[in-house]
C-alpha cells in the first residue's frame, strides 16, 4: 500500500488550501485514516482523523473551526481542507491509515508528506 499525498504550497495567512492523500495498493475503507504533521524543530502532531465509514471526525483543537478532513470511498482518497491558514500551520503534512487507532504507533501506512508554508 502506498499513500501519496499532494496538495501543500506557500500561502499567505488567511488563505485556504486543500490537501489530498490517495491510496493505491488496496482500498482502505475499513481503516481509519488522518493528516499529521511537523513544523520546523517540533516532534510530529495529530491534526486531524476520519474513522471508517461511520465518517467520525476528529481535530485537534488547534485546527477546529478551521480545518476539514474528509475521504471519497470511491476514489480510496482523504482530503484536508485548510481555511484560515496561519503562520503556525506551517509544517510537512503526513497523511496516514491504521486498522483503528490513529495513536502514531498503531499507523500501518505513512505517506510521503506535502509542505505547507504560511507567511504573514
Amino acid at each position: 500500500v502506498q499513500l501519496q499525498a499532494s496538495g501543500g504550497g506557500s500561502v499567505q495567512a488567511g488563505d485556504s488550501l486543500r490537501l489530498s492523500c490517495t491510496a493505491s495498493g488496496r482500498t482502505l475503507n475499513s481503516y481509519a485514516m488522518g493528516w499529521f504533521r511537523q513544523g520546523p524543530g517540533k516532534q510530529r502532531e495529530f491534526v486531524a482523523g476520519i474513522y471508517r465509514s461511520a465518517g467520525n471526525q476528529y481535530y485537534a483543537n488547534f485546527v477546529k473551526g478551521r480545518f476539514t478532513v474528509s475521504r471519497n470511498y470511491a476514489m480510496n482518497t482523504m482530503y484536508l481542507q485548510m481555511n484560515d491558514l496561519k503562520p503556525e500551520d506551517t509544517a510537512v503534512y503526513y497523511c496516514a491509515a491504521a486498522p483503528e487507532s490513529l495513536a502514531p504507533s498503531a499507523i500501518d501506512y505513512w505517506g510521503q508528506g506535502t509542505l505547507v508554508t504560511v507567511s504573514s
